[in-house]
């Protein structure tokens, strides 16, 4: 009896079928673009999912992912931000060019401080990814000849993206250019997700012990992907500085690293369109929250946040099984 052979095109079927686009994507994608045309008003609302949406995808793709967690992630985020803001008062006001530098630039602090988190147990990386974000902070708060410390980076002015479309009062071309670029690195990420790289990444994830038995060199897989993760969020960042034209202490503080982490619990981890559910509902709850209670939003987010984890995200969205029935037929 002959054994059949597993040839290389056996194995990347399932991921390929993984990776092909859905038709409700295409539907997603242009109802999304089309906001800030439909609802003006809305534009700057639109501009701000955008951009942590693309700052939840970016912490997935190291926690969902490769099972790698942080408490720090607003480190890259802000230096992102302050790059972008840098660069345009200091050197050029290009848009894409700043991007760019701050892309790269929060890439190689990614690379240096991978190290990190490459020994050490969970609960460690959380410390170590913390202490790199409040070193941070402090170093901007201290650097106030440059950074403008507890004041803010003030004075950015942004050129027209691609020297054709000028920045608006109303925030229609921030959304938009936040939104390309949202979906320029959401392709990029989906395709390494769903690539043999990715597939590596999962089996980290799942067992990093058993990777590493069967050949996959972990390490070079973890500081791969939090150098990518890095300048995903430090693109996250850029876009905020350059939509703003502010940079301040908030873009580094604890909180934002904590909110990242609540969207991924509301919107689901492992999965990319996870970190997009998650912005839209919280950045929704937080604006309708906090205009109905000021002072007790947080209150309600955490109640929300509560019953997600003790019914279940997908309990919580199908009633019906509240009380223990089933998918109705």
């Amino acid at each position: 009896m002959s054994t059949p052979v597993t040839t290389t095109r056996d194995w990347q079927a399932p991921l390929m079928a993984k990776a092909r686009w859905r038709p409700w994507e295409f539907v997603l994608w242009a109802a999304a673009f089309a906001l800030p045309l439909v609802f003006p008003s809305h534009s700057l609302m639109v501009n701000e999912i955008a951009i942590v949406a693309l700052f939840a995808m970016s912490l997935d793709l190291i926690l969902g992912y490769t099972g790698i967690v942080s408490l720090g992630h607003a480190a890259f985020f802000g230096f992102g931000a302050y790059a972008a803001a840098l660069f345009a008062k200091h050197v050029m006001p290009d848009p894409t060019v700043g991007l760019v530098v701050a892309v790269a630039l929060s890439a190689l602090l990614g690379l240096v401080a991978s190290v990190t988190i490459l020994r050490g147990s969970d609960l460690t990386r959380l410390m170590v990814t913390l202490g790199t974000a409040l070193l941070l902070l402090e170093l901007a708060n201290k650097l106030d000849w440059l950074t403008g410390g507890a004041d803010g980076l003030q004075g950015v002015v942004m050129g027209p993206v691609l020297g054709l479309f000028e920045f608006d009062l109303f925030g229609r071309t921030a959304a938009w250019y936040s939104l390309t670029v949202l979906l320029l690195l959401f392709v990029v990420m989906r395709h390494i997700v769903h690539s043999p790289f990715g597939a590596t990444l999962r089996a980290i994830h799942d067992n990093r012990l058993r990777a590493m038995a069967i050949g996959v060199p972990v390490a070079a897989r973890m500081v791969t992907i939090y150098t990518v993760a890095a300048a995903i969020a430090g693109a996250a960042g850029a876009l905020l500085a350059q939509t703003t034209g502010f940079a301040s202490l908030d873009v580094l503080a604890f909180d934002r690293s904590a909110d990242v982490l609540l969207m991924l619990v509301i919107g689901g981890v492992g999965w990319l369109y996870g970190g997009v559910a998650g912005a839209i509902v919280f950045k929704l709850l937080q604006d309708w929250l906090s205009s109905v209670t000021p002072q007790y939003w947080m209150f309600w987010i955490g109640l929300i946040l509560v019953l997600l984890v003790l019914v279940g995200r997908e309990r919580l969205l199908r009633p019906w099984t509240w009380f223990g029935g089933g998918r109705k037929a």
